[in-house]
């Protein structure tokens, strides 16, 4: 889901950096008879195009903050632990790698023309939200994997659901777990989010929770 939101972004992005381009630059529009410095409605255009730059952020933002209170009540949950520093350190290279290029993006627009002023403001959310995310997740320890009787849950950078309802089967390679549903239909679960030593404990309850009379768990996945 966050490489479908990051995709928008990019669809959003080229095109107000190419408008921004031709107004700042004051590129004539031969299709307008026009040029981008005196072009009509050049604010507009940038508002709506900031705007919809927003709304992909803020729909985001509230998914993922929204993942890390769900997974943040462990009393809820069967298992519940807090993600590998792995994930930790994976969430802080992807957070701040997209924090740096939106705030140069921003940058680079306000510098072209101020018309771009709230596609600014919304790459500059964007950017703080993702270094405040990633703050609280680590800090508070909120990054976490939880498990209940019907579904597992993994929040962090994104969220990840994989519910039990119509499985098939589950399959352990390498360091993935696949769960097979009778529509055909493969998810993907990493294993290298949960600490190495709360594995064996998450493997078990997960044994515990699936009807395995319905439901096929590989022998490689540990049963006592």
């Amino acid at each position: 889901m966050n490489r479908f939101y990051n995709a928008l972004l990019l669809v959003l992005i080229f095109p107000t950096l190419f408008f921004a381009i031709y107004v700042g630059f004051d590129l004539p529009l031969g299709i307008f008879n026009s040029s981008g410095a005196i072009l009509p409605f050049k604010g507009e255009i940038f508002l709506v195009l900031g705007l919809l730059i927003a709304i992909v952020n803020i729909r985001r933002s509230v998914r993922r903050w929204m993942g890390l209170r769900l997974v943040g009540q462990v009393k809820e949950y069967r298992w519940n632990e807090v993600v590998s520093k792995e994930r930790v350190n994976r969430v802080w290279t992807y957070n701040v790698l997209e924090a740096l290029v939106m705030s140069c993006v921003a940058y680079g627009l306000y510098r072209l023309t101020p018309f771009t002023w709230f596609p600014v403001l919304a790459l500059l959310f964007c950017a703080v939200d993702n270094i405040l995310f990633s703050i609280i997740g680590t800090v508070g320890k909120r990054f976490r994997v939880g498990l209940t009787n019907k579904a597992v849950l993994v929040s962090d950078r994104d969220v990840e659901v994989i519910y039990f309802s119509g499985l098939r089967r589950i399959e352990k390679q390498q360091d993935s777990l696949f769960f097979v549903y009778h529509d055909g239909l493969h998810l993907n679960f990493p294993i290298n989010c949960i600490q190495e030593e709360n594995r064996r404990a998450f493997f078990l309850n997960l044994r515990e929770v699936v009807d395995q009379d319905k439901v096929y768990v590989a022998n490689d996945i540990p049963r006592d």
